[in-house]
């Protein structure tokens, strides 16, 4: 035998081992992986990364929990980060490349790659967190009525606070983080239409000076708790309150962040992206993905406050029961929280039943 046909022979025993799975870290051409080491479901993770303890963690998490609950093999997951917007097409596309069966574009700031990635793998189902679905039949969008959960929430700081002064700090000051604000003013009203709400924006959801800067401007002008939705950078908030003691607090988001700060964050307004991202595969998986806008609110258990494991005692006894009356009629339709400031300047606090 020639040396050409010694070598032809070694290449074919190669690709014939990584098609029997002998080999796992390369797929050659010309063999597909086998079953088990086939992708399931995957992340691009927006700025800030997983460890963001708010909107990726959350997201990360549902991907774990799909991992357990639904009995998918070993490298069926997979999440990447973006340190810039310009990743957001790379990712998409990397990972589609790579047959994954739904991919997850986390944030709405995808919509423009996700646009361009869709229609060229027809055959990837993707879900966009935080924003409606593209105009494609491979596409989800999974959004969340955050003004709910952020009535809540407001309503719990306007019974809390001494000074009646409380505050918040957004990220970006666009339309989603408008319903946290919209939803949290209404709630404040509700408990006290006297009590006074400042805000402030970052511009930004990963500087964590910026989110603890507005903070410590805010509690220096008499505001004693403040509600962050602005991803990373609000870590700096709940950092403030903490620096601050007794007496102040911060409001979490997006995920349970009362153990940054035990007794210094209120409460949170969990936002379950876990949640929505488990749904969206177990419905992959059982051939239910349906193309078009799927909402998740208070009734569905996907936006809500923390157990409070650190504040209990600080809440009088009185204001749980009241919380958990304008939870039902939040859920009834009795109430109907505003989604924007547009919406909060026709609201009515209701008297609770």
């Amino acid at each position: 035998m020639s040396r050409s046909n010694d070598v032809a022979v070694s290449r074919r025993q190669i690709v014939l081992a990584a098609c029997g799975g002998l080999v796992s870290a390369v797929v050659l051409p010309g063999c597909a992986p086998p079953a088990s080491q086939r992708g399931f479901a995957a992340l691009v993770l927006d700025i800030g990364g997983p460890d963001d303890h708010s909107f990726n963690a959350g997201a990360v998490k549902g991907l774990n929990e799909a991992q357990q609950q639904l009995g998918l093999p070993a490298g069926a997951t997979k999440y990447v980060e973006s340190r810039n917007s310009g990743d957001y097409q790379t990712n998409l596309t990397t990972l589609a490349s790579q047959d994954f069966k739904i991919i997850f574009a986390v944030g709405y700031a995808m919509e423009g790659a996700l646009n361009q990635v869709a229609p060229r793998f027809p055959k990837v189902k993707f879900a966009i967190v935080d924003d409606t679905a593209p105009p494609f039949p491979n596409c989800e969008g999974l959004v969340f009525k955050e003004q709910e959960g952020s009535f809540l929430a407001g309503y719990l700081a306007g019974k809390v606070s001494k000074t009646k002064h409380i505050g918040f700090v957004g990220g970006q000051r666009i339309p989603l983080i408008e319903r946290f604000e919209a939803g949290y003013r209404a709630g404040a009203e509700t408990a006290d239409p006297k009590i006074v709400v400042t805000s402030t924006y970052t511009g930004d959801w990963n500087d964590e000076s910026k989110g603890r800067s507005q903070a410590e401007q805010q509690f220096s002008a008499g505001d004693d708790i403040i509600y962050q939705a602005a991803g990373k950078a609000g870590l700096g908030v709940i950092e403030a309150a903490k620096a601050r003691g007794s007496g102040y607090y911060a409001i979490g988001v997006d995920m349970d962040q009362d153990y940054l700060a035990p007794g210094r964050v209120l409460t949170s307004m969990v936002k379950h992206v876990d949640t929505a991202v488990l749904d969206t595969i177990k419905r992959v998986k059982d051939g239910t993905f349906d193309a078009g806008t799927h909402v998740y609110g208070l009734k569905d258990g996907a936006v809500g406050l923390s157990p409070m494991k650190y504040t209990k005692q600080d809440v009088p006894a009185d204001v749980f029961k009241q919380l958990e009356a304008l939870k039902s009629m939040i859920i009834s339709g009795k109430v109907v929280p505003p989604a924007s400031l547009a919406e909060l300047r026709s609201f009515h606090p209701p008297q609770i039943s």
